[in-house]
């Protein structure tokens, strides 16, 4: 039954591609193809990453609740837009290289994952006190950016603003094909750990009486979270909410917790909603809204729908 619920998933997710490519497909049409040949790339990239690493993290901390924002990298991301419009204003922040602020930017979130994961692999570091670090840097990057944010001038906050959603209208080529490469990497490396994932979400005692090295096994599947989290927000921006919406969804139609249905699942429910939904919001509603907007908002509510569930059970 959930091999067949997959195979549902994977139809629908391929017709929502083939109606991005295809509908209202008018004027210079390899043009056009070619434009959104490079954005429905963006979208599986994005998809895949967010939806992939948010399946790992709540398989780590054993909670189903949790994101890898909670890591701080979303905030990490923004405190650094901010701080670039803050010190080079709008046209110099405009003018920066695609190439070498996408590489900074990865660098950096990779960088502060590894500042956390490193205390929990040299001294076995409780998991929930290295959570907590995430909170607090989260929390004081946040802080940062709000405070720059207040002295910044009208035009300058609008840039920052529009660096704090999911952008998938102005997209390089070339640094679109490299996500990809790195999430495919990554991804591959996710699905020859999907039996090692089905023992660690069993919880950390059990893991490690069957055999697991726990904390090896643990902080190898946060760098690849990392990894994935840093590649995605650094090409389009940062999606908190989507892999909670898309890893609770995937959890409730696939009725399992076995990572070879799970991962897959929630890879197809991502892209059916990022894929479908800027159909949508493109062609049936004339671009009235963004998508990152409209998914944020969504995935909220699930976020405040699961907290409620969880506090009657």
């Amino acid at each position: 039954m959930p091999d067949r619920r997959l195979i549902i998933l994977a139809a629908i997710a391929l017709a929502a591609v083939i109606a991005f490519m295809t509908v209202d497909l008018r004027g210079n049409v390899a043009f056009v193809l070619h434009l959104r040949g490079l954005k429905l790339l963006a979208l599986l990239q994005v998809a895949v990453a967010i939806a992939m690493s948010t399946v790992l993290f709540q398989t780590v901390t054993a909670n189903r609740i949790l994101t890898p924002s909670i890591m701080g990298l979303d905030a990490l991301y923004l405190f650094g837009q901010t701080a670039l419009v803050f010190t080079l204003g709008s046209l110099g922040y405009a003018s920066l290289d695609g190439g070498l602020k996408f590489a900074a930017e990865v660098l950096l979130m990779i960088a502060l994952a590894m500042g956390l994961l490193w205390p929990l692999l040299r001294t076995r570091m409780d998991m929930n006190l290295m959570l907590l670090m995430g909170v607090t840097l989260g929390l004081l990057f946040r802080s940062l950016s709000a405070l720059l944010s207040r002295l910044l001038d009208p035009n300058a906050f609008s840039v920052v603003q529009m660096a704090s959603f999911a952008n998938f209208n102005t997209l390089r080529a070339d640094l679109t094909i490299l996500g990809t490469i790195a999430t495919l990497g990554a991804a591959l490396l996710c699905w020859r750990a999907r039996h090692t994932l089905d023992i660690v979400g069993l919880g950390r005692e059990t893991a490690i009486g069957l055999g697991i090295h726990w904390t090896r096994t643990a902080t190898g599947m946060l760098l690849l979270v990392a990894i994935l989290v840093a590649v995605s927000t650094a090409l389009v921006g940062p999606v908190a909410f989507f892999g909670l919406l898309v890893a609770a969804l995937a959890e409730r139609l696939m009725q399992t917790q076995r990572h070879a249905l799970l991962l897959p699942a929630a890879a197809l429910v991502a892209i059916i909603v990022l894929v479908g939904g800027q159909t949508l919001l493109q062609h049936g509603l004339g671009g009235a809204s963004t998508l990152g907007v409209v998914i944020e908002f969504a995935g909220g509510l699930v976020f405040l729908a699961l907290l409620i569930l969880r506090s009657r059970t």
